[in-house]
């Protein structure tokens, strides 16, 4: 027997669970709709609760107001001529008062309290039902009483003659029944006012609720919180620097790295961009003034990279990334670069020298070939010896030794002043030399290619200023770019190996300013550039002895008083001025223009 087929078990269907909602914009909904309908309902209330206790009170003053009107003199008089009756100048009297005002009621009685007047006429000549002592003592009472006709809003007046004396009273009464229609008819309009402002509320509800949803992207308050922690978490955890700016270009979010990267702390949250960063090419970029990808701006001492996201609120959102590293080791490659330029150069000019002296030597022209290398070994030691009188600092020496190497292979002369003079006494080298070599940089990148290219450096110390001037031949700078070539990320070359360029001119004014000194470019005397920079603290004080150890004259001394530069005479540049060059072992050498 084959078995019987299995039915397949059908889903169990979930339960749909009613209970508060995790979305905002739904919790937020419900608890403006709970507010409105609260405060409707307590103003209700609240307008309902005196409105019967008002009502009372005008019906009160109403029935008091209608019988001083009816005790009038007439009405005494006619209550002393006549008799009560149903027929009597009283009652009539009385009954057309009545029916004019709607009172339910008015009685006249006499001082022992036989009314004279009655709705049903079978009371008259009857004692009144309540006290009426308080009115015929001359006091005005209003009531809410119960007499033979009911429940009603009752006033008493005095009854007076024309001498004002008290011959009765009047009582008047009006229906309670008819206050308490006019509070229930009052109910339903007040509850259609209620229910259209709460329409109105809850309209309004909805429309906040729907815009804070498109604001919150449906999410739930967990899942903000969730979002919240997150972000705390990769904000602070990332390391690249995250400024939030708002419409308003107040910094409102930052997390540490932008903190380290910008030098300011997290009391800036809140300021504007430059009251915290102060004016320059940073709060430029971060406030979107300088538009672009990966912006180079220099804070400090370093090199960052930025980028600039906008949001939909009109703020933004900047990251930063420290390329100072980065900067520093591309420029080491560069220099490398430049290093290999210049030993290339070396062994081409080794090579030629060797096939020179190997050629005297296969024509037996020995006096020739000790004349040849005697003549090369006194060129070193001469350019040698001038370079260190007028350079005393060893870096700084080292440095124009490197970029004569280099300048002699872009056929550019590389020349030293005769008024240079600067000894050996600098606070910080290192910050001389970044400024000589970028300067000498630009200034051989300018002059390559040119008609009698040339770059003339002078450096000379005014008691603790050190003042550098670097002039080339090449097309100068116009007048409308001076200020703009210091910007950094500001370039006319194309972009070297590390892919940046614009910071060599921006650090070049950095560390100058740093010192109080300035840098700033001028057109030189043949029309190229010349840029002067000032550094008010670079040297540190004279000592006493105005002799180094090694028996050369100190900074005291003139530049009148340095030994001349002389060079022999096949090595002079067209101008008269030394050109420095190198040896095939490295040393410097004079050597004509190429």
């Amino acid at each position: 027997m084959s078995p019987a087929p299995t039915t397949p078990a059908r889903p169990t269907p979930r339960r749909r669970r009613f209970g508060w909602p995790r979305r905002v914009f739904a919790q937020v909904l419900l608890m403006q709709l709970a507010i409105a309908t609260g405060v409707t309902v307590l103003a209700t209330g609240l307008f309902l609760a005196p409105l019967s206790d008002q009502l009372d009170d005008q019906a009160m003053r109403r029935a008091l107001a209608i019988a001083e009107t009816t005790a009038s003199p007439e009405v005494a008089a006619d209550l002393r001529a006549s008799a009560p009756s149903a027929t009597g100048p009283v009652q009539v009297e009385a009954e057309r008062i009545r029916q004019a005002t709607g009172a339910e009621y008015v009685v006249v009685m006499d001082t022992r309290g036989v009314r004279w007047s009655h709705t049903d006429p079978a009371q008259i000549g009857r004692t009144v039902s309540t006290d009426p002592s308080a009115a015929l003592s001359g006091q005005e009472v209003m009531e809410i009483d119960s007499g033979t006709l009911g429940r009603s809003a009752r006033g008493k007046a005095p009854l007076r003659d024309a001498d004002g004396t008290i011959v009765g009273a009047v009582s008047v009464g009006i229906e309670y029944d008819s206050v308490h229609d006019r509070l229930l008819g009052a109910i339903p309009g007040l509850l259609a006012y209620a229910g259209g402002a709460l329409a109105a509320g809850a309209l309004a509800a909805y429309l906040i609720s729907r815009r804070l949803q498109r604001q919150t992207h449906d999410l739930a308050f967990s899942d903000i919180s969730a979002l919240l922690a997150e972000r705390e978490a990769m904000l602070h955890g990332i390391r690249e620097g995250v400024v939030a700016l708002d419409r308003a270009g107040r910094i409102r979010l930052m997390n540490d790295e932008a903190q380290r990267l910008l030098g300011i702390g997290p009391e800036a949250t809140g300021s504007p961009l430059e009251e915290a960063l102060g004016s320059g090419r940073t709060a430029d970029v971060l406030a979107g003034r300088v538009t672009g990808e990966d912006l180079v701006t220099v804070r400090g001492h370093r090199v960052l990279i930025a980028n600039r996201m906008p949001t939909d609120d009109g703020g933004a959102v900047a990251t930063l990334r420290d390329r100072t590293e980065l900067e520093r080791l591309g420029r080491e490659l560069d220099s490398t670069r430049g290093l290999i330029d210049a030993l290339r150069a070396q062994d081409h000019e080794h090579a030629n020298r060797l096939h020179t002296l190997l050629g005297l030597l296969e024509l037996e022209m020995h006096d020739e070939a000790v004349e040849f290398v005697t003549e090369v070994v006194g060129v070193h030691r001469a350019t040698a010896e001038q370079v260190t009188e007028k350079i005393h600092d060893p870096l700084l020496a080292a440095l124009l030794v490197g970029k004569a190497t280099v300048a002699a292979e872009r056929g550019v002369s590389l020349r030293i002043s005769a008024d240079s003079l600067l000894p050996d006494r600098l606070v910080d080298p290192r910050e001389l030399v970044t400024v000589v070599g970028n300067l000498v940089d630009n200034a051989l990148d300018a002059a390559s290619g040119t008609a009698d290219a040339r770059v003339e450096i002078a450096l000379r110390a005014e008691g603790r200023t050190a003042v550098l001037r670097v002039t080339d031949s090449g097309p100068g700078v116009p007048d409308d770019r001076r200020d703009l070539i210091f910007t950094e990320g500001w370039t006319t070359k194309e972009l070297p190996s590390h892919g940046k360029r614009g910071l060599g001119l921006a650090l070049v004014r950095r560390l100058a300013e740093r010192q109080g000194g300035s840098a700033r470019v001028d057109t030189g005397p043949d029309g190229g550039a010349e840029f002067t920079v000032v550094l008010p603290e670079a040297l540190n004080e004279p000592e006493s002895s105005t002799r180094r150890q090694d028996g050369r004259q100190d900074a005291g001394t003139s530049p009148s008083a340095a030994p001349p530069l002389e060079a022999p005479a096949r090595d002079e540049s067209p101008l008269g001025e030394p050109v420095l060059g190198t040896s095939p072992l490295g040393a410097s050498t004079l050597r004509e223009p190429q």
